[in-house]
């Protein structure tokens, strides 16, 4: 990676910061693309600015560089990952950027996809290019924290979400749970779910809660798309009538069943019925993931009940986990937020590292990564 000769560091912070805003644009309604945004500057002046929208329209490069017209010769261009150059929904963006005449070009986010990988650079230098990279990198990788995961390790990044009291329950007794959590931050799992790829429950919660699963706050610019609607059912007792299966989107049920008259009968809701290996916990949620991934998921979120949500942790198959706290107590006959197997040394323990903490209404949003 060289030098670059022209510019300063501060502009390229600078205008690099604002292809980053650029591409928070897009958060929402690019998926399964990675989230992109570009600048092209003129001697130090803005000439046109771009984001990456939805799959299958242009990317970030080619709306800047239309936006900049004859002004992007001898430009100098931000973009927040590294220019694509393979033929995939749309033409490489290196060949527009080396058509378009640019002279220098800085990036973020090195692009893992291995049809990229660095030949994205390799190609703007052999046009004879000047180019700069890894320039506000790890915020740019925290953009697309979804699409560098599965690019990197073929997993999807993976939020578990929970509601809870202060005493780590989430329900009583009895099983009542409407509302543990204020409608603030039921609000706030819109944003989490607007941000996902898929959203996976486990059949017990479907058939509890019978919880519909989609995005409906209009705030968050989606592109009309829902999230992938994922139920771990292992021998099919997902009800036909859940509400999971109406609405917009796609309702994909996976399931150890070789039931063909019960699969037949969630496939006439709508539903995509899947076979997955079964181990001794139940579904295999490395593979349950592994497919989510072949599908083009970058992230997912789990909205499920403590088994499952034990289930992902104990398996190490999670990176972060956002709890939201009321300041309530249920008492030790409550419902476990999360079932976990007996940990027998604190060194053993499952270690967390805090990122965020805010208060959401009346209760306590806790955002913590797991620790690697």
């Amino acid at each position: 990676m060289g030098t670059a000769t022209i510019g300063s560091d501060a502009e390229d912070y600078k205008f690099m910061a604002r292809a980053l805003a650029l591409a928070a644009q897009g958060y929402y309604s690019t998926r399964p693309n990675p989230r992109v945004g570009c600048v092209v500057t003129s001697n130090g002046n803005v000439v046109g600015e771009g984001f990456h929208y939805r799959a299958g329209e242009p990317h970030a490069e080619v709306n800047a560089l239309r936006a900049a017209g004859v002004h992007a010769r001898g430009a100098t261009v931000y973009v927040s990952l590294e220019p694509c150059c393979h033929q995939g929904r749309t033409p490489p963006c290196t060949d527009a950027l080396i058509e378009a005449g640019v002279r220098r070009v800085v990036y973020a986010a090195s692009d893992p996809n291995p049809r990229v990988a660095g030949n994205g650079e390799s190609q703007l230098r052999a046009a004879g290019i000047d180019v700069r990279a890894s320039v506000m990198a790890e915020a740019a990788a925290e953009v697309n924290r979804g699409f560098m995961h599965r690019m990197r390790d073929g997993l999807p990044f993976v939020t578990l979400k929970t509601g809870m009291t202060m005493d780590a329950k989430i329900a009583l007794e009895s099983g009542a749970s409407q509302w543990i959590t204020s409608a603030s931050a039921r609000a706030d799992v819109q944003r989490l779910r607007a941000a996902s790829g898929a959203i996976v429950t486990g059949v017990g919660t479907v058939v509890a809660d019978d919880p519909a699963l989609t995005v409906r706050d209009e705030r968050f610019d989606t592109a009309g798309m829902q999230p992938l609607r994922v139920i771990l059912d292992t021998h099919l007792r997902t009800p036909t009538s859940s509400k999971i299966f109406r609405g917009a989107g796609e309702t994909l049920v996976f399931t150890g069943s070789q039931d063909g008259r019960l699969a037949d009968a969630l496939i006439a809701q709508g539903a995509i019925v899947e076979e997955c290996p079964v181990v001794a916990t139940g579904l295999d949620l490395n593979a349950v993931l592994r497919r989510l991934a072949e599908r083009e998921v970058n992230d997912v979120l789990v909205e499920a009940g403590p088994g499952i949500n034990g289930a992902f942790i104990h398996q190490g198959l999670f990176d972060e986990i956002i709890v939201y706290v009321a300041p309530k107590l249920f008492g030790n006959t409550a419902t476990d937020a999360f079932v976990l197997p007996a940990i027998p040394t604190i060194d053993m323990a499952v270690k967390l590292t805090y990122e965020n903490v805010r208060i959401i209404g009346s209760d306590l949003r806790l955002t913590m990564r797991r620790s690697r």
